[in-house]
């Protein structure tokens, strides 16, 4: 079947919709790396994009079209919304996506709320995906589905008897077999991937965690094949499974790290940290990011190796997540105390061992983060892959950067060769690791950056996407042909409610 258009189908569109005091809609794009690697196979090749608006407010019928109408001009591409009540966002989102899902493919199960409601309400917000879907789409289109909170999609569309061509994404990790069974709807989630024509993971681990349960719990596939693409042979038809380790614009970040904005930048925070070497984290506000651990680990290290002190300073910047639920509300406030502790014990005049930073950060700002510090400390307990790890180190054009890389991270597979790997559990293994860091020769560093430098540029956003279309229906990006169909417009719309 020749495929001729792409669609792709997340939990949020491609643009951020905001309502001002006035009453009036604002939208704009968003610039994460999905956006951007998924951009240009969509751009004036009637692509289209399917998800939620991302806001709570109601909106009439008219401005809901007008701003999907301008939305495509500004983005190159179709947006097809999905509209989610109050309680789809309560129980689908923040109950099974991120008290369910989450938790226990990061190994903490313990941390999970298996609420039989959240599982109905799960269903009924995937099914409304698949009804978008089926009304914006003919069999001839490729239908690219992403991540957990959307593994449904491709089931609800064979109930329908809508026949696709479907592959789906998991951007986190797949856990382990004696994980995964905890799951009380474990034969549900393994049957709706095995609905997907291709299902990618972002790691062999991954994938060979996701075999290992289909073999155990569903004996009656069968998995063959041992090279990059297993077939898993179901009673109606044939499911691919890849691993396909997401990246990141390599150019875009290296050329922007370049530019005379950034360096300035860059420039004015090491004049106010001078004569020390700055250790960055940039995390999430999240308990499977370890910073916790990291904070022990750091505390550690001051108190094993006295020559660090006034020599070093770790910035750690926590960006907001979910400031509603009560857990991150608790995690926030033990990082504060943490980092309170820690200063107010090894503080000295004119040095403080950390910089505490709890806000987003602008494009520019993280830039020039990323550019004027020496190492980079990334320990999460497990990511499906953490792309700040790959940021940095396309951010370090002078090649001087170290990256202490938890060996739980995605990122851990393409960088072990120039990273410094660790376990986040470790607390003295860090510790010694950020010692290692602080006092790397320059040549040993520069060889490091170098070889995750050169790995990066070559499997960069592009080659990931590539990856997974030659895999699913054998076509490159530049494959899909430019059509005459939407004029890109940089204005901004607004709307009166």
């Amino acid at each position: 079947m020749e495929t001729t258009r792409l669609t792709v189908v997340s939990t949020r569109l491609a643009i951020a919709v905001d309502r001002e005091p006035s009453g009036q809609w604002t939208i704009t794009p968003f610039s994460g790396s999905l956006v951007t690697a998924l951009g240009p196979v969509l751009r004036d090749r009637g692509g289209q994009w399917i998800g939620w608006l991302g806001t709570r407010d109601t909106m009439e019928e008219t401005n809901l079209r007008d701003l999907m109408d301008q939305g495509s001009r500004l983005t190159g591409y179709a947006l097809k919304p999905v509209n989610l009540t109050e309680e789809d966002i309560r129980q689908y989102s923040f109950g099974f996506s991120n008290q369910i899902l989450w938790p226990l493919v990061h190994d903490l199960p313990s941390r999970c709320n298996f609420d039989p409601a959240y599982w109905t309400v799960y269903e009924r917000v995937n099914a409304k995906f698949a009804e978008v879907v089926a009304a914006n789409t003919c069999e001839e289109d490729y239908v690219w589905v992403h991540d957990y909170q959307l593994i449904m999609v491709a089931h609800h569309l064979k109930t329908m008897g809508i026949r696709r061509q479907t592959g789906f994404f998991l951007h986190i990790p797949f856990p382990p077999l004696d994980g995964f069974v905890k799951l009380p709807w474990r034969f549900q989630v393994l049957n709706a991937l095995l609905s997907y024509d291709l299902v990618g993971f972002q790691t062999m681990r991954d994938r060979r965690n996701f075999i290992d349960c289909v073999r155990m719990l569903m004996p009656k596939m069968r998995v063959v094949g041992h090279g990059q693409i297993a077939r898993c042979l179901t009673p109606d038809h044939e499911v691919l499974i890849g691993a396909f380790p997401i990246s990141i614009d390599f150019k875009q970040f290296a050329e922007a790290a370049a530019t005379s904005e950034v360096e300035d930048q860059a420039w004015i925070i090491h004049a106010n940290l001078p004569e020390r070497q700055l250790i960055l984290g940039v995390d999430r506000l999240d308990y499977t990011k370890g910073i916790p651990l990291r904070l022990q680990a750091f505390a550690n290290a001051l108190e094993r190796y006295p020559e660090l002190h006034g020599k070093m300073t770790l910035i750690q910047v926590v960006l907001p997540s979910r400031e509603e639920v009560p857990e991150y509300e608790s995690l926030k406030r033990e990082i504060e105390r943490m980092v309170g502790e820690i200063n107010g014990r090894f503080n000295q005049v004119g040095w403080s061992p950390i910089q505490y930073i709890y806000r987003s950060l602008s494009r520019m700002e993280l830039l020039a983060y990323y550019r004027t510090c020496e190492i980079a400390l990334v320990t999460p307990l497990k990511d499906g892959m953490n792309l700040v790890a790959k940021e940095f180190c396309a951010c370090s054009i002078e090649n001087n950067g170290v990256l202490i890389l938890s060996e739980f991270a995605g990122a851990a597979a393409q960088l072990h060769n120039g990273a410094i790997l660790v376990n986040p559990f470790d607390i003295e293994g860090v510790a010694d690791a950020i010692r290692r860091a602080c006092c790397m020769e320059s040549d040993n560093r520069h060889r490091r950056m170098e070889k995750m430098r050169r790995s990066i540029q070559r499997h960069d956003i592009f080659h990931w996407v590539n990856a997974f279309l030659r895999t699913g229906i054998h076509k490159d990006l530049d494959q899909f042909p430019r059509i005459e169909f939407f004029v890109p417009s940089p204005v901004q719309a607004g709307h009166e409610r």
